[in-house]
């Protein structure tokens, strides 16, 4: 759902969905002039017109659009702060052969950030190692147990990847033990910076470079881009080794862009585009076996890394060994990637039942804090026997159900909570929980716009709810915004693969790239059936006769869900994506359903 600018019209004159929801024409009037002079000039589908006017794509700009390349996309990496200070000083521990230690986070951008500067050190010979912290026992970013612990092992230079933007007292005490630091990190940041050798984050405040859209590995990606140039002009005395491959590791950078739910705008569409097509090439073995292992059928798509690969790596950190997606993603032997990938993939099946059973504990407690008017502005659930491993997926899928911000928290038995929240595009939750911490309702926390972790004493729960609801109940227009935003209507017949493929031209899909949702009206809903534990296959017949195979994921036991087995046999308007399905060696079109409405008769 989406909000509407108030020269969009109703689509199908649909007010009401069975969800709830207004259905309202994508493109505006400008947008679809726009589209017709991208027909008769560039000679594009008409669909592939309306899909990138509705996007902001300009007539002169479309080529472009169409073929983003790193080469036009990437900026100079010497325009992030910072930046030359710290390959001046990566460049002097590899020349002296000093031990270099990788601090990463238990997520997939921690993971693929730390593999990338690990795979880099390893090529060129470099003493090193990757040092990711448990969830549960160490939270989040650098904590002094685990620096004196590297300094015994010899590091005499500490990079943290993913964190440290806010790790104060931490990197103070490596400097005290005589551990230089460097931070590559994305997360927003106030004035108060540590006191390190170097912090290149794009989303520091004196940071001109406009990257902040970049993810940590995105940030790691660009440093060994300005690292890589600096042993060209300054090779090491003793390399006797060609140039790392940058471009051979652009999988990791993609699969981190698309985990880490960045918006994919500008140098992040190439990123994945690009890294799709190194991952086509390399099959790396840590992600090969764990396609492998999540029984991935087809050729890898860009959402194959957030729903099939991402959660198997997160779930090490979440409710595993935290390293375990670093360690695959390191890996070059194929005997020692199955071994993790399965164990992985283990891991991510415990986390799935232990999420299934909070869920329903969360969605009852917010059902009874929505009570039967608006609720509050933002969602705050918690118990004391959630695992604190999986309180930001609840959070997402409580901000996905009920269309607001959400945190889920887990107290533990001094109650001290974890928790974790995720937003919506109308609220700054990483803004709203550094203001939090400052006036002393949280312990710690930190985040971005859209994500943002914390930790709370039991005790302040009532203050920060109080908190959240003075801060964002302004801006709280999602509350108010049931609309589902419609690019085209197609017939069942008009789905080809054909189609599908002009439509991934102007991908990737995702954080602020929505993929397109098509209305498909007046098909007969000649099949609907539940199938696995919550998800209802349909199948849409034209009346040409044309049919559409379609799934809505999750909607057993939703208003939606409930209209569409109550509609069976009956004309309803359907609205979804469209995605080519492999599946056992068929290769077809498949409609992923996301709201249906009754027409009028």
């Amino acid at each position: 759902m989406q909000s509407a600018a108030p020269h969009q019209k109703l689509f199908l004159d649909v007010s009401t969905s069975a969800s709830g929801h207004r259905w309202l024409e994508r493109p505006n009037r400008r947008q679809l002039g726009v589209a017709e002079a991208m027909v008769q000039i560039h000679a594009l589908p008409e669909v592939l017109a309306r899909i990138m006017a509705a996007r902001g794509v300009a007539s002169d700009d479309a080529d472009a659009f169409l073929n983003p390349t790193l080469r036009d996309l990437l900026v100079d990496p010497s325009t992030l702060t910072d930046m030359n200070r710290a390959c001046e000083r990566l460049r002097d521990a590899m020349e002296r052969g000093e031990r270099i230690a990788i601090f990463g986070d238990y997520d997939v951008d921690g993971a693929a950030s730390s593999a990338l500067l690990g795979r880099f050190f390893r090529h060129y010979g470099v003493p090193h190692e990757i040092y990711i912290p448990d969830r549960i026992f160490e939270g989040y970013g650098p904590n002094r147990a685990a620096i004196e612990e590297l300094a015994d092992r010899g590091a005499k230079l500490l990079v943290t990847v993913d964190c440290g933007s806010t790790s104060h007292d931490a990197l103070a005490h490596a400097k005290g033990l005589g551990l230089d630091c460097l931070v590559l990190d994305h997360h927003q940041v106030g004035t108060e910076l540590p006191d390190v050798t170097a912090l290149v984050n794009p989303n520091r405040q004196d940071d001109l470079s406009g990257q902040g859209h970049l993810c940590a590995a995105g940030v790691v990606f660009l440093t060994l881009v300005a690292l890589n140039r600096m042993l060209r002009h300054r090779p090491l005395a003793n390399a006797r080794t060609a140039p790392f491959d940058l471009m051979a590791v652009l999988d990791l950078v993609a699969l981190a862009t698309v985990c880490d739910v960045v918006p994919l705008k500008g140098v992040n569409r190439a990123f994945v585009l690009r890294g799709m097509e190194a991952l086509q090439a390399s099959r790396s073995p840590g992600l090969a076996a764990l396609a492998r292992a999540a029984r991935l059928d087809g050729p890898m798509r860009p959402w194959h890394f957030g729903f099939l690969l991402g959660p198997r790596i997160n779930a090490g950190g979440r409710i595993g060994e935290a390293a375990l997606g670093a360690r695959l993603l390191m890996s070059e032997d194929t005997a020692e990637a199955e071994e993790i990938a399965a164990q992985l993939d283990g891991l991510n099946r415990e986390r799935q039942a232990m999420e299934a059973r909070m869920l329903k504990e969360a969605i009852d407690e917010a059902d009874a804090e929505i009570g039967l008017g608006d609720g509050p502005a933002v969602l705050v659930t918690q118990r004391e026997t959630w695992h604190a491993g999986v309180v930001g997926l609840l959070a997402s899928r409580l901000k996905d159900r009920f269309n607001r911000p959400a945190f889920s928290i887990a107290f533990d038995d001094r109650g001290i909570g974890t928790g974790s929240g995720r937003s919506v595009a109308s609220i700054d939750l990483g803004a709203a929980v550094r203001k939090a911490v400052e006036e002393g309702i949280l312990v710690k926390g930190g985040g971005h716009a859209m994500a943002a972790g914390l930790t709370i004493r039991h005790d302040q729960l009532g203050r920060f709810r109080a908190f959240l609801e003075q801060e964002c109940a302004g801006n709280a227009q999602h509350l108010l915004q049931r609309d589902v935003l419609i690019d085209a209507a197609l017939s069942a017949s008009g789905a080809t693969l054909d189609l599908v493929a002009d439509v991934a031209r102007c991908g990737p899909f995702g954080a602020g790239q929505p993929a397109p949702v098509f209305a498909f009206p007046n098909h007969v809903l000649s099949h609907a059936q539940i199938v696995g534990t919550s998800h209802i296959r349909v199948t849409l017949t034209s009346s040409g006769g044309a049919s559409l195979q379609g799934i809505a994921f999750r909607a057993a036991d939703t208003p939606l869900g409930d209209f569409l087995l109550a509609s069976r046999g009956e004309r309803i308007h359907a609205a979804g994506t469209l995605e080519a399905d492999f599946y056992r060696g068929s290769h077809r079109v498949q409609l992923r359903l996301q709201d249906a409405a009754q027409p009028e008769v």
